[in-house]
């Protein structure tokens, strides 16, 4: 597995905790900036390298999220920045990787998304754009390539209490009434909960499931959890 991200460290430390949980595969950290096509391509180059072809490949990371803004603030620039750093580049490297899946007649793409693409998230406007964007492009990759054995899906990720803990929009709603409003009475674990869902999507006995959204949230319905606090800040100021 090539895994590629700005951060070497964070590589280093997936390297090492895939080996802690017993993963039997070799991890190949990739330093990259998902901006430059040429980081892009020597991604691919790598897992060409050592692995001789592309069978699975998953787009999870998006930028420009220190930047969130309302619809009133957002400007092209805003608006290109979560473009550049989520479909963008994911359709470049879904093109990159094709000849190799095309040759081999199967492949396995995972695209990640959020909620915020299909439903209504308070000071999220371009980055709900960006990953409604990021839905629509699954489904046209899942109508287009589904004939060459290739499958495209996306998941929308869980909500964990590290998204609580790391200074999100989010981060001031207490855990308590995120359980609260889920229906399984917990929130989910990246690992645990959202691993299960992605190794099956990327293995070869989902080869009938394809454009499919996903999403991993025990069955919370809410809007977000942004609303969630709006909601109690205006019942505080009454």
């Amino acid at each position: 597995m090539v895994a590629g991200a700005r951060r070497l460290k964070n590589l280093e430390r997936l390297r090492d905790d895939a080996a802690e949980r017993g993963f039997p595969g070799q991890v190949l950290p990739v330093q990259c900036d998902i901006e430059r096509e040429e980081d892009l391509d020597r991604i691919l180059a790598a897992c060409l390298d050592e692995f001789g072809q592309v069978n699975i490949l998953a787009c999870i990371a998006q930028g420009a999220l220190g930047d969130m803004r309302s619809f009133e603030e957002t400007d092209l620039d805003n608006l290109m920045a979560f473009y550049r750093t989520g479909p963008g580049y994911t359709l470049q490297m879904i093109q990159k990787c094709l000849p190799s899946m095309k040759e081999r007649g199967y492949g396995r793409i995972l695209t990640c998304a959020s909620g915020a693409g299909e439903r209504y998230t308070p000071h999220s406007c371009a980055y709900g754009m960006a990953k409604a964007a990021i839905i629509n492009m699954t489904q046209v990759c899942a109508q287009e390539l589904g004939k060459y054995g290739i499958t495209t899906n996306c998941f929308l990720p869980v909500i964990t209490n590290d998204y609580f803990e790391q200074g999100s929009n989010d981060a001031a709603i207490p855990v308590e009434i995120m359980q609260v409003l889920s229906p399984v009475g917990r929130l989910g674990g990246a690992y645990q909960d959202g691993s299960p869902m992605l190794a099956f999507l990327a293995s070869e006995d989902a080869g009938y499931v394809n454009g499919q959204i996903i999403s991993i949230c025990g069955g919370i319905s809410y809007t977000s959890p942004a609303t969630v606090l709006e909601g109690l800040k205006a019942m505080q100021g009454k």
